[in-house]
């Protein structure tokens, strides 16, 4: 699993311009892409010109697919101008083994078990 959290700040006069584009890629990636299992666009009622999104990818490849698809890559365009910043970032799942350890998918190292204890209790 692959997850990734988007922030974008865009122009308060472009909100009802961008929410529909930003739907419409959404629905699109969980239509057409497979490796797209989850796609959430949330935003603040307190600040509306805030959007947060929440993927989750079967793996990075999915990610980079999603990246490199027409859709998205017609999305990026037409809100280019609506964006005053963007953050984002990824997150890997942690495996757990059989014998209950912790394994890192990006390192391959094992937790020892003093973390293991603080953060599964």
């Amino acid at each position: 699993m692959y997850a990734v959290t988007v922030h974008f700040s865009v122009r308060s006069d472009t909100v009802t311009a961008f929410l529909p584009l930003m739907l419409d890629n959404a629905a699109t990636s969980l239509r057409d892409e497979p490796g797209c299992h989850q796609f959430d666009v949330c935003w603040n009622d307190d600040e509306p010109a805030e959007i947060f999104l929440y993927e989750i990818y079967q793996d990075r490849a999915a990610f980079d697919a999603h990246l490199n698809s027409s859709h998205f890559q017609r999305f990026d365009t037409a809100v280019a101008d609506m964006v005053v910043a963007k953050s984002a970032k990824t997150f890997q799942q942690v495996q757990h083994d059989t014998l209950g350890s912790i394994r890192c998918q990006i390192c391959g190292s094992e937790c020892t078990p003093s973390w293991r204890q603080f953060y599964l209790r």
